[in-house]
Parts: structure tokens; C-alpha cells; sequence
């Protein structure tokens, strides 16, 4: 029998949305987190949330603020759960001298973009971002909206 192999986009947990629309993302970077035995059953379960935070270089150590994982009621009777604590990102050295180099001098912003499983193991996607002017954003909801009117026009043509 064949095995099938699976995408790293098949088992997603939570995805920043806005991302794309506020930044141009310039690239990416796959990370692991540093994660409790609580947190891995609460995004099991679907727990979590990635669209109001950030990603931080601070000390040589890679740092993601304000996501939320949500504790399970029945998981969590006897810990002490913080779902906004702030997470460790595991990363190579050389990847992040890279995105040190990106915030720090060239004025990139770091942003997560998704949350998924790879294999038993929790990653994020960490995007290097510069900011979207409102013009910007305007041309990319045209540039979208084109999209879709091209397609329809070409299903209705063939």
C-alpha cells in the first residue's frame, strides 16, 4: 500500500488572517514552541488564538507575546494555567541571527501567521513582514476582487 504523505497545512490550529492583509509578508520561518503539557491538549482541542500577537528577538532568544491558549476545564484541574504567557520559539542560531538582522536594522516587523501540527509536533510560521499603507490595502481588496471577477467570467465562457 501507498502511504499518503500529508502537507504541513493539513492539521492547522489557528491562522492570523489580518496578517496578510496589513503586511506584505517577505518571508517565513517554520518554529517550534516551547509549549506545556496543558497547552498541548488545549490546541488538540482547537484552543487557540494567534491574531493579536507578535513575535520578539530579545536576548539571542525568539519570543511570541499575546497569543492565548485557552485551558480545557477538565485537563486543568490541579495546574496553575496562564493562557497569555508569553512562549518560547525554538529556531537555529542561524535563523535567528537572520531575524535579528530583519527587526533590528531593517526595520521588518515579525509576525506569526499560523499555528499548525507537524507530525505530534505543535509549529508556528513566523513571517517577516513591512507594514501596509491604506493605499496599499485598497489595491490588493481590487487586485482580489478582479481575481474573482476573471474566474466567473471564465466559467461562464467555457
Amino acid at each position: 500500500m501507498a502511504t499518503k504523505k500529508k502537507k504541513s497545512g493539513d492539521n492547522i490550529i489557528a491562522v492570523n488572517r489580518k496578517a496578510t492583509h496589513d503586511y506584505f509578508i517577505e518571508d517565513r520561518y517554520e518554529a517550534g514552541m516551547s509549549l506545556q503539557g496543558w497547552e498541548v491538549k488545549s490546541l488538540r482541542a482547537g484552543k487557540a488564538n494567534i491574531s493579536q500577537s507578535y513575535v520578539i528577538v530579545k536576548d539571542g532568544e525568539v519570543l511570541l507575546l499575546g497569543s492565548t491558549i485557552n485551558p480545557l476545564q477538565s485537563s486543568c484541574a490541579f495546574v496553575v494555567s496562564d493562557p497569555d504567557r508569553t512562549r518560547k520559539l525554538l529556531l537555529h542560531k542561524k535563523e535567528i541571527d537572520k531575524l535579528i538582522g530583519h527587526s533590528q536594522r531593517q526595520g521588518y516587523t515579525l509576525i506569526p501567521l499560523r499555528m499548525y501540527w507537524k507530525g505530534s509536533w505543535a509549529k508556528i510560521e513566523v513571517g517577516v513582514a513591512k507594514g501596509k499603507q491604506d493605499h496599499d490595502k485598497r489595491d490588493s481588496i481590487k487586485d482580489r476582487q478582479w481575481d474573482r471577477e476573471k474566474s466567473r467570467i471564465m466559467k461562464k465562457s467555457f
